[in-house]
């Protein structure tokens, strides 16, 4: 099963959450629903490289997606998606500093 990580204030992660809605394949996780989410989803966050770049332009690195063999990455097309760019020019990043979202 593949874990996503993600909120649903996000237009990106609500654009993914639909894509697998109903798909057993998938599991969505809430960081923003329970402290527990947000305690795991940051674990991931402070021990990989992969965040690297979306920590360095003050992305929150999410929608984040654990792949069935423990691979760690932001790209939906990796987890066989589409991202909201593919749908839509107005595609929006979730940043720290207010801009976005």
């Amino acid at each position: 099963m593949i874990k996503i990580y993600g909120m649903s204030t996000c237009p990106d992660c609500v654009n993914i959450e639909e894509q697998v809605k109903g798909d057993s394949r998938f599991e969505m996780i809430d960081i923003g629903q329970h402290v527990r989410n947000m305690k795991e989803f940051m674990r991931l966050r402070d021990n990989s490289t992969v965040f690297d770049e979306a920590k360095k332009y003050g992305y929150i690195g999410i929608p984040c997606f654990v792949l069935e063999d423990g691979t760690i990455t932001l790209s939906p097309e990796d987890a066989g998606l589409q991202s909201l760019s593919e749908y839509s020019s107005e595609s929006v990043s979730c940043n720290i500093d207010g801009s976005g979202c």
